[in-house]
């Protein structure tokens, strides 16, 4: 399918905005030039609590918000995307006002530490010490992680750790056009990892990895590549979504096979007219709506059947 008109559009403005790509930045400088983006989302859906607070880890406290609906019967922890480098609370507050709403949970958003000042295994352990914190605090209702991109990195491998490591129990996993390994010769990176159709481009991809895991021949391990994990069962059922215009593309397809190959459930979206970001791009596509909706319908739909008797 052709690309979405809305799609073609931000790219074009994007394109005729003359920003430089971001492995030409420094990360502050990234950062500051993905913090414009954030103007023309704007503002998502009121929600009737939303407070900014802290989580202690190991390492520290670090910032969280959380977005509480009247009577939220589960809860959902979300980790941004932005290549573990970029992005932030503020980048993906739209999109969890959307998500609150639709799925009737609490969300939990979390600021983990970022690379390259914290690379890996800095920003997993920040999110697998809060997953657990929130897990307790929150024990009588069911628990679902999600991410996005390199969130979606983190929330594959934290579901591992809690299946290998004795819980938390996790009730779904929502993985966004996950990052899940690190080779990015796969055909989606030659057909859209450069040019006017794509958002991500793989030399921006190269950028990420090597500011969160500079070595390059210790990047199997399933800890930052979990398409690498040799058993992936035992796992929480899944919602997985790719988009097609994506340089992650194939190794979203491929992951979700190799769940679905260990007796994982694998509730999979393909958005065949979509750019990579979109999830998180609410108001301007929207796809993006429509996706996080969808998400959250499916996610309700979890939480209604765990509380339905046997």
């Amino acid at each position: 399918m052709t690309l979405h008109p809305q799609a073609r559009a931000f790219l074009d403005q994007v394109e005729e905005a003359g920003l430089p790509p971001l492995n030409e930045l420094s990360p502050d400088q990234a950062r500051a030039q993905a913090a414009l983006v954030n103007e023309y989302i704007g503002a998502g859906p009121e929600v009737a609590e939303v407070v900014d607070f802290t989580i202690p880890t190991s390492a520290g406290e670090i910032a969280a918000r959380r977005y509480v609906p009247a009577d939220p019967p589960a809860t959902i922890v979300w980790l941004h995307g932005g290549g573990w480098v970029i992005c932030d609370l503020d980048s993906h507050d739209a999109m969890c006002r959307l998500l609150t709403e639709s799925s009737g949970c609490r969300v939990v958003a979390l600021d983990y530490r970022r690379a390259p000042e914290h690379p890996f295994p800095a920003p997993l352990e920040d999110c697998w010490d809060a997953l657990r914190w929130i897990a307790e605090k929150h024990s009588d209702q069911p628990l679902i992680l999600g991410g996005d991109s390199a969130g979606g990195n983190l929330a594959a491998v934290c579901a591992i750790r809690a299946r290998d490591r004795g819980g938390p129990e996790v009730a779904q996993q929502v993985l966004v056009y996950p990052v899940t390994d690190h080779d990015l010769s796969r055909p989606s990176c030659a057909q859209y990892g450069s040019g006017p159709d794509t958002f991500l481009t793989t030399a921006e991809m190269a950028w990420f990895w090597n500011h969160y895991f500079p070595d390059p021949t210790e990047r199997g391990n399933p800890e930052v590549s979990p398409l690498r994990e040799s058993d992936l069962s035992g796992l929480p059922p899944a919602i997985l979504l790719t988009a097609e215009y994506d340089p992650l593309r194939d190794e979203g397809l491929e992951y979700a096979d190799r769940l679905r190959d260990a007796g994982v459930s694998v509730t999979h979206h393909h958005y065949d007219d979509m750019i990579h970001a979109f999830f998180s791009l609410v108001n301007l596509l929207e796809r993006g709506n429509e996706a996080v909706a969808q998400v959250g319908s499916e996610i309700r739909a979890v939480v209604a059947r765990s509380e339905t008797p046997v």
